[in-house]
């Protein structure tokens, strides 16, 4: 039998779209503007590190970073991130959402002014640096993330809550397309200041010296957004649900959502202390209990993040390198260091703006209206199908009459990412777990992704190598070649339609419907429908 809901959260669940939500989207949002900046811009310019760094003059091609030093300065920080999505998950549980949301984003400023101050005596310990840097900015990411979702879950109402999270992660459409826009504008300056000829014609001056100032101006751009809303974040009152179900402070929780509802509400405490203290909403998250009514959900969110992120994240990391593969971005020979960054970023740019950014917005317009199970299920389903369609006739794609028609069909995939899998992977684990494990469930959830972007992200890198050795990368073994990457790739997104099946459906749901908060203790868990009917 169902309690009676706290009239604090019955007043969120109900409430009308309110300026205070677009509020708590922007400062929610700018944080995974930042993340996204940050994760990305570095495949900007890890070609032009190993120009500037790892330059051989009597070698036909432009220096490259050595394959462990390459995966090192691009996973370290998903390492980094995996780390603080757990401990930070933990930790908004123990301590309140809104007392560490702000230790993430200093993290991040701090770490992303370091990352561009990277400093050394060889290229070595210049990569060193830079990757100890890298690693913390990653650390207050993965932060944002379990408390992002959780506190925009818990200030929103049922009817456009997956809308509100969903409108926060969407925010990573515009930090990628930033970082694009930020890595042409800085390279297009330099490049009228100081021209340089290709690298065939000049080896030593196709590398200005003062390029050694564009990769790091472009890291430390992404310092700028999360500054600017640090003051709002540290003025956002504690989420209700924290406050009333684990601090158990119901006068507070009343107090805080007036002001925000601008509504008198009642102080319920001893209504909050019946809840509390039920049996039933006490089990922790290695007890029985917990694997009964939340085992298969939290297998179902993890697992599918994980899957998600093993083909979003090598995607996404080496775009250039399919680029360049099939044409669409010329030899690396034709061109100077930073016409390099200027054609890398432009291609990028024009992916994110036909197709990452519309499909996080579909996501934002239709999650509560045809559901967070379908939206999956269909995203992994149209992933599976254009990774295939790319890679069975991958020969057809690299013939120079068809490079469009591949960056079409690869576009498409990134479309139903978005709007898909990489939206409702982050919405879903917000609404489905207790208050007061809500924010660790979420940072596992998160972590296991981020395993599969550190799988996509060192994994691709050696994978996608040409099958002859004389056409990989220096310093390079044989990989498996584009090809049969992506139908690998293909394969790990069919796995994510099959895993989707343990995931429920939230939508129009109370998180207290959900979590079973409200409940009493023998209610048993399998009304909540995994699939919906």
């Amino acid at each position: 039998m169902a309690k009676e809901q706290l009239k604090v959260l019955n007043a969120l669940d109900v409430a009308k779209t309110q300026w205070y939500h677009f509020t708590a989207i922007v400062i929610a949002g700018m944080g995974f503007f930042t993340d996204a900046y940050d994760l990305f811009c570095i495949s900007l310019v890890t070609k032009l590190l190993g120009r500037i760094y790892y330059h051989n003059a009597i070698d036909a091609k432009p220096g490259t970073l050595p394959p462990n030093i390459a995966a090192a300065v691009n996973g370290v920080a998903f390492c980094g991130t995996l780390t603080g999505q757990l401990f930070f998950g933990w930790l908004g549980d123990k301590m309140g959402r809104k007392r560490v949301y702000g230790m993430t984003l200093m993290i991040m400023v701090i770490c992303s002014i370091a990352s561009g101050l990277s400093f050394g005596k060889s290229p070595k310990s210049v990569m060193a640096t830079l990757c100890f840097f890298r690693f913390w900015l990653g650390f207050g990411i993965g932060g944002d993330y379990p408390l992002s979702a959780t506190i925009m879950s818990e200030y929103a109402n049922k009817k456009t809550r997956g809308a509100f999270i969903a409108a926060v992660f969407a925010m990573q459409g515009f930090g990628i397309l930033a970082g694009g826009m930020v890595a042409i504008i800085i390279s297009s300056a330099f490049n009228a200041k100081y021209p340089a000829p290709d690298y065939q014609t000049d080896p030593f001056l196709s590398t200005v010296p003062e390029a050694d100032y564009v990769w790091r101006l472009i890291l430390m751009f992404g310092a700028l957004p999360a500054a600017l809303t640090y003051y709002w974040r540290m003025k956002m009152p504690e989420t209700a649900r924290y406050t009333a179900l684990v601090a158990k402070n119901a006068k507070q929780a009343a107090s805080d959502m007036s002001k925000v509802l601008q509504v008198e509400l009642e102080a319920e405490q001893e209504k909050v202390e019946n809840i509390t203290q039920d049996k039933g909403n006490d089990f922790g998250l290695f007890s029985k209990q917990f694997l009964h009514r939340h085992g298969l959900h939290l297998l179902g969110t993890t697992s599918t993040w994980f899957l998600l992120d093993i083909a979003f994240y090598s995607q996404n990391l080496f775009q250039k390198d399919i680029f360049s593969a099939v044409g669409w971005i010329p030899n690396a020979k034709t061109m100077s260091a930073l016409d390099e960054v200027f054609k890398i970023a432009r291609a990028q740019t024009l992916i994110a703006l036909c197709s990452t950014v519309p499909g996080y917005w579909f996501t934002v317009f239709f999650i509560d209206r045809i559901g967070r199970f379908a939206i999956q299920l269909m995203g992994f389903f149209f992933m599976t199908v254009f990774m295939f369609a790319l890679a069975i006739p991958y020969n057809h794609w690299t013939h120079k009459d068809n490079h469009i028609g591949f960056v079409i069909m690869y576009s498409l995939t990134f479309f139903f990412a978005n709007f898909g899998p990489n939206a409702t992977t982050f919405v879903v684990p917000a609404e489905i777990f207790p208050a007061r494990l809500r924010s660790t469930c979420h940072g596992i959830s998160a972590a296991a992704g981020k395993a599969g972007a550190i799988v996509g992200a060192f994994g691709f890198l050696y994978a996608a190598q040409s099958q002859d050795p004389t056409k990989t990368d220096k310093g390079y073994p044989p990989g498996i070649g584009v090809k049969n990457t992506l139908l690998i790739l293909g394969g790990i997104n069919f796995l994510g339609i099959l895993f989707t099946f343990l995931v429920p459906e939230s939508n129009g749901k109370s998180l207290e419907e959900m979590s079973q908060e409200n409940e009493e203790e023998e209610q048993p868990s399998h009304d909540i429908r995994t699939v919906p009917v």
